[in-house]
C-alpha cells in the first residue's frame, strides 16, 4: 500500500520555536534550583560554625622559664677569624755531596731532635780525597823545611859576604812560595774533611719527619730538588690568620706596649678548643683585595692536636671591657623593634625590654643600655612567652624552683 506523504502535515516553524523555548526554560529553572540549594547549604554551614563556641586563649596560663640575673663582670672582646696551621720552620733535608746513599736511619713520621743522624752516603771517595790532600800537604811541608834550612845557611854566608844578595833574596822567595803552598794544601785538607763530614746527614732542626723521597742504594746529588725528607717544626707551631683593617690599630697598640695578646684555636664546629697561645707579630702591609692584615700566632701544641696546613677557627683577644653589665647570650632576642630581652618582674610577669649591646665573648654579652644590675632575664623558654605573660621560674632540668626569686 502506498501512502502519499503530502497528506501528512509538517510542524510549522512557530511550533518548533515553542518547543525550543520550553526546553530552555526547563534548563534555566534547574540551574536556578541548583544555585539556590548550594547557597542554602553554605548558609547552614556558616551558621553552624558561627554557632560553635570559639577557643579562648588563656592569658593566665603560667609558662615555665629559666632565668639568669644581670651581673657585673669583665667581658673579653674576642675577634673571630679563619686560620691555617703552619710550622714555625719547615726544612727540606738534602745531601750536600754526591754519592751512593747507604742507609736511611729514621722512620717516616718520626719525631727527631736536632743533629740526629738521618742518612749516610758512601764516604770512601771522600776518604781518598782527604788522603790525597794530606799527602800533598806533607810533600810541600818537607820542601818548605828544606828551603828554610837553606835560607839560614845563605843568611850566614851573606853575613860573611860570601854570596850575592840576589841569591839570598831568591831563597827567601822560595820559602814564601812553599808557605803559600802549605796554606793551599791546608784548605784542600779542610775541604776533604768537610765533604767527609757531609756524608753523614743529620737533622738541622727538631721536628717531625715526613715521607722519605729516596731509597737507599740510589745515587744522590747536592742539586736534587726533592731532597731526602722534610722536617716540620710542630712544637711549637704557628697559626696564620687575617683580621679586618679596622681592628688593626687596637692590636698594634697592645703589641707596642709589650702586652701578651691571647689567641685561641677551635675546631671547625667551634665546639672544642684545640690550643691556646699568643700573638707573635703582624704582616707589614694590608691586603688590598680583602682589606685584611695577616697575623701570626704561636701555640705550644704539646698534645699534637694541631697539624701543618690544618684549617681552624681562631679567636683573637682584642680588648676586655671591665665592670660591664652582662647577660647570657641566649637571653638576647631580635625582632622588628630591634634587640630585646624578656625581663621577669616581681609579680612573675614578663616585660619586653629593648637593649643596646656591647661586646660578646660567645657565652656572655655586655648590655650598655636597657637593664639594671640584679634584674632577671629569660634565657630558656622565650618561644613560649610574650610581653605580659605569667611565668614560673624553673631550673635547667625543667623542675620548678622551691622558692620565688
Amino acid at each position: 500500500m502506498t501512502h502519499d506523504t503530502k497528506d501528512i502535515p509538517l510542524p510549522s516553524q512557530s511550533t518548533a520555536a515553542l518547543v525550543s523555548g520550553q526546553t530552555e526554560t526547563a534548563g534555566t529553572g534547574c540551574g536556578l534550583w541548583l544555585v539556590a540549594a548550594v547557597a542554602i547549604i553554605g548558609a547552614g554551614c556558616w551558621w553552624f560554625i558561627q554557632g560553635q563556641p570559639k577557643p579562648v586563649r588563656d592569658k593566665s596560663r603560667i609558662m615555665p622559664v629559666v632565668v639568669a640575673p644581670v651581673q657585673r663582670a669583665n667581658v673579653a672582646d674576642w675577634l673571630p677569624a679563619l686560620g691555617t696551621v703552619t710550622p714555625l720552620n719547615n726544612v727540606v733535608v738534602k745531601s750536600r755531596v754526591d754519592g751512593q746513599l747507604l742507609s736511611m736511619n729514621f722512620s717516616e713520621g718520626q719525631m727527631v731532635i736536632k743533629d740526629t743522624l738521618l742518612a749516610e752516603i758512601d764516604p770512601r771517595p771522600y776518604e781518598v780525597q782527604l788522603a790525597q790532600a794530606k799527602g800533598q800537604m806533607a810533600r810541600d811541608q818537607a820542601q818548605l823545611e828544606n828551603a828554610q834550612l837553606d835560607l839560614k845557611r845563605y843568611q850566614k854566608l851573606m853575613a860573611e859576604d860570601s854570596i850575592a844578595q840576589q841569591q839570598l833574596d831568591t831563597q827567601a822567595s822560595l820559602v814564601r812560595q812553599y808557605q803559600s803552598a802549605i796554606a793551599a794544601d791546608q784548605s784542600q785538607v779542610d775541604s776533604a774533611q768537610l765533604n767527609l763530614i757531609y756524608t753523614r746527614i743529620t737533622a738541622p732542626i727538631t721536628g717531625k719527619l715526613g715521607l722519605r723521597q729516596v731509597d737507599p742504594g740510589n745515587i744522590v746529588h747536592a742539586g736534587d730538588a726533592n731532597g731526602l725528607v722534610t722536617i716540620a717544626q710542630i712544637q711549637p707551631i704557628g697559626i696564620l690568620f687575617s683580621i679586618p683593617q679596622e681592628r688593626v690599630p687596637t692590636v698594634e697598640t697592645h703589641l707596642k706596649k709589650g702586652e701578651v695578646v691571647s689567641v685561641e684555636v677551635w675546631d671547625g664546629a667551634k665546639k672544642s678548643k684545640l690550643a691556646s697561645g699568643k700573638l707573635l707579630t703582624t704582616d707589614n702591609q694590608i691586603d688590598i683585595t680583602t682589606s685584611t692584615l695577616r697575623l701570626k700566632a704561636e701555640m705550644s701544641n704539646e698534645d699534637f692536636k694541631l697539624f701543618p696546613n690544618q684549617f681552624v677557627n681562631v679567636r683573637l683577644l682584642v680588648d676586655t671591657t671591665t665592670d660591664a653589665l652582662v647577660v647570657p647570650s641566649s637571653a638576647i632576642q631580635r625582632g622588628a623593634k630591634g634587640t630585646f630581652v624578656y625581663a621577669v618582674n616581681a609579680d612573675q610577669t614578663v616585660e619586653l625590654k629593648l637593649v643596646k649591646l656591647g661586646v660578646d665573648d660567645g657565652e656572655r654579652t655586655a648590655v650598655q643600655e636597657g637593664l639594671k644590675e640584679g634584674e632577671k632575664v629569660v634565657i630558656d623558654g622565650t618561644d613560649r612567652i610574650r610581653a605580659g605573660s605569667k611565668v614560673e621560674i624553673s631550673t635547667r632540668n625543667g623542675k620548678p624552683r622551691s622558692s620565688a626569686p
